[in-house]
């Protein structure tokens, strides 16, 4: 299965080919075996028939008449030179060389023990065969049938490949044809990926190719529609949530006196800052920017801005900026991404905080990176994965372990990747590659 291409389209042409080349074999070997062979056999036997009649005309002449009649066919007593009763195989004509080979073979049956036959190899082919003149043995070239030759045969072999070869480029484009829709098949699919809705599908060709169309648009239409759901529970999520929140914070203000327990008043406060960060934690999963269009931007710009929002904070991020060319990326969700690798660095990996950006011939990077304890590298993965959380944030309150698995979805709708890696010198770096096509996003 290894041999086998990888695409549909060269698995197809090479099951074609393979085909026809085993269909020209089988027909070649009929034709040789069960057509030309016996055509050359049948001609072996008339020639024999002949050669025989004048064996017997010469052997019965006068001496005198026998060798005058000699002189004339060119006869000679000597052994033709360069004539060998096994001529060389002639690889540049190989069915030549098959048909003259049979010829011999089929002529040498037919003729009795003492009239050998020769061939003679070179720019002038001969046929030697010693007959018998006046009682005397002697050497005679005879000329030769087209049967003991190539003849039509070859024209016939090069029509046949040249019949192949042609059945062969009709299958390609027809195989062409037919993967076209699915070529449009998976490009929409990878719209969808993007967040991009494509549009329907043709439903037009082959019954096969439509059904597939037809199933295609249909679940299309389905998530459009479970888009839009979402989307309306979202925003029902926010607002009938928040409200209630909003009203409690002013019942409190108003229920509770000035100077009551202050200590009471925080953690009330606490509290509700805790809800409504769970909530815009979940409310940032479910709509991880899918509608943002993705345009051209400065990438390390966003990333000095944020480290220069953080160094207010009082968390200054070292800067390693490689130059970039422009980046095709959605702002809002990919400074949210950078924004929960950054205070993910703050809360968990208490310093050495540094960012970071390359490029390589496919993808920019950036990678964010701490001096904290780290966390084990069979645990690296199961952090993209949501409300997963790491040893190290048991103890911190306020989290849902959605950050990171924001940070993993946001890098896929961009069509890059988001990997874990063991820092030199300590710590943890988190590096997200973005690729440097605008069609991957």
């Amino acid at each position: 299965m290894r041999l086998l291409p990888r695409s549909l389209l060269a698995r197809n042409i090479a099951l074609l080919v393979a085909l026809v080349a085993i269909t020209q074999a089988c027909s070649l070997t009929v034709l040789l075996h069960f057509v030309q062979r016996p055509r050359i056999e049948r001609a072996a036997i008339i020639f024999a028939d002949y050669v025989k009649t004048l064996d017997g005309v010469l052997a019965t002449l006068p001496p005198e008449a026998g060798s005058a009649a000699a002189a004339r066919l060119g006869a000679q007593l000597q052994d033709p030179a360069h004539a060998a009763p096994a001529p060389a195989p002639d690889l540049v004509h190989l069915m030549r060389t098959w048909q003259r080979d049979v010829f011999l073979e089929a002529l040498r049956r037919q003729l009795p023990p003492d009239m050998p036959v020769r061939w003679q190899s070179g720019d002038g082919e001969r046929l030697w065969i010693r007959l018998h003149v006046a009682g005397a043995p002697r050497w005679i070239a005879l000329p030769m049938t087209e049967d003991a030759r190539a003849g039509g045969i070859v024209t016939a072999m090069v029509l046949s490949v040249a019949l192949a070869l042609l059945a062969a480029l009709t299958g390609y484009l027809i195989q062409r044809h037919l993967n076209r829709p699915l070529q449009d098949l998976a490009h929409a699919a990878r719209q969808i990926c993007a967040g991009e809705t494509p549009p329907p599908l043709p439903t037009d060709g082959p019954t096969e190719i439509a059904q597939v169309g037809s199933a295609f648009n249909q679940m299309t239409q389905a998530l459009r529609q479970a888009e839009q759901t979402r989307a309306l529970m979202l925003a029902g999520v926010s607002h009938d949530i928040r409200t209630p929140l909003t009203k409690l914070r002013l019942a409190m203000a108003m229920a509770i006196p000035r100077g009551a327990d202050d200590a009471f008043v925080a953690s009330a406060e606490g509290y509700l800052d805790h809800i409504e960060t769970i909530l815009q934690q979940f409310m940032d999963y479910a709509g991880s920017g899918e509608k943002e269009l993705p345009q051209p931007g400065d990438l390390n710009a966003l990333v000095g801005q944020l480290a220069s929002d953080f160094a207010g904070l009082g968390h200054a991020f070292e800067l390693s900026l490689g130059e970039l060319p422009p980046v095709s990326f959605r702002p809002v969700s990919l400074m949210r991404l950078l924004m929960n690798l950054m205070q993910n660095a703050v809360v968990y990996g208490k310093s050495g905080f540094s960012v970071r950006t390359w490029r390589d011939a496919a993808c920019a990077y950036v990678a964010v990176g701490d001096r904290g304890t780290g966390i084990a590298a069979q645990e690296l993965e199961q952090l993209k994965a949501p409300f997963s959380r790491g040893a190290n944030a048991r103890g911190h309150a306020g989290g849902t372990g959605l950050g990171l698995a924001i940070v993993e979805r946001i890098a896929r709708l961009h069509g890059g990747s988001l990997q874990f890696r063991a820092r030199d010198g300590g710590g943890l770096e988190a590096v997200v590659a973005l690729p440097l096509q605008a069609s991957s996003a």
